[in-house]
């Protein structure tokens, strides 16, 4: 059995995590938009699950081991693809405009690529039985 790897990182030095906060912002301000009856709705679902994904990839970087770490990725990925049924739907509904939609998609498969490449990362480091550090990045202008 392989040794145990120690997660030391911190979620805002994580570009996924900065991406994913850009995408739920973008998704309040899109949402914002939508029939005041869907307050409670499909606009709360929608906000919930674009904020889970931000949520869930903090929440793995303060669990101890990398097994934790990669089970609330997985959970963020899941998300990930809540939000894109949700935005189908609401473009179905009418609720996005074509433009708005295929921005907002865009960026949900954009961030789908370096989250999936974080789990097959840690999921290796996991059988190489190391300490995942996490380079610090440079926070954009738009991440502050």
């Amino acid at each position: 059995m392989a040794a145990e790897v120690i997660v030391r990182v911190k979620h805002e030095n994580l570009r996924v995590w900065s991406e994913a906060m850009v995408l739920s912002e973008r998704v309040y301000k899109e949402t914002s938009h939508f029939p005041r009856e869907e307050s409670l709705g499909l606009s709360a679902h929608i906000r919930r699950s674009a904020v889970s994904v931000a949520v869930n990839i903090a929440e793995g970087c303060g669990r101890y081991h990398t097994r934790e770490f990669v089970r609330f990725l997985f959970i963020a990925r899941g998300s990930l693809f809540e939000l894109m049924t949700l935005l189908d739907l609401s473009r179905r509904l009418g609720y996005l405009s074509v433009p708005q939609y295929i921005s907002l998609r865009d960026s949900c498969e954009g961030l789908l690529t370096p989250l999936s490449g974080l789990i097959r990362s840690l999921k290796g480091t996991r059988r190489r039985g190391a300490v995942f550090n996490a380079p610090t990045l440079q926070r954009s202008n738009a991440a502050r």
